[in-house]
């Protein structure tokens, strides 16, 4: 199985795929579509991208039932991620502290891969350690098949990301301040 891919002229770029017509899928949630959302991120990231359209990667997606695959690539101004996914959605991003809060914060999926071939890389440290926490999953690229395999037969349960509680900064600077 192989979902083939797209391009659409949306702003930031983005690619799409679906599998092929009459295809049938193991993990059909019969809720709609099931939709992979991935991001690269405002930097390049081609082993990700490469990776995402891999025929290992897109026949995983598509035997796990996910009929479409949104990639943004590339810098862009417009908000990457659906403000209210249709469930089930799954997010694939680098490891972008934005990404992975947005991602969170919309109660997705997230399984995050970190750009090994950084130097000094923070980007590892937040996704492990989100990971260790259980609020997502990280991986690299040469792994993504095999993370994303695994995600298949056995989904983990994922730790909720808190809601931001929006008083904790202005009672913070009260406090500090005497006010």
């Amino acid at each position: 199985m192989r979902m083939s891919p797209k391009r659409t002229s949306a702003s930031p770029k983005r690619a799409s795929a679906s599998p092929k017509r009459g295809q049938r899928t193991s993990h059909n949630s019969g809720s709609g579509p099931r939709i992979v959302f991935a991001t690269v991120g405002t930097t390049q990231f081609d082993e990700l991208t490469t990776t995402l359209l891999s025929d290992e990667v897109l026949s995983t997606l598509a035997a796990q039932g996910y009929t479409r695959l949104v990639m943004q690539l590339g810098r862009g101004t417009e908000p990457s991620l659906p403000s209210s996914p249709p469930p089930p959605l799954q997010i694939d991003c680098h490891a972008g502290a934005g990404s992975i809060l947005e991602g969170m914060r919309l109660r997705a999926i997230m399984v995050v891969v970190v750009n090994d071939a950084l130097m000094h890389n923070h980007q590892q440290e937040l996704a492990g350690e989100l990971h260790e926490r259980r609020h997502l999953l990280s991986t690299v690229p040469s792994q993504l098949a095999v993370t994303l395999r695994d995600l298949g037969q056995k989904p983990p349960a994922f730790e909720p990301w808190p809601p931001a509680d929006e008083t904790a900064f202005p009672r913070f600077l009260a406090t500090e301040l005497g006010l």
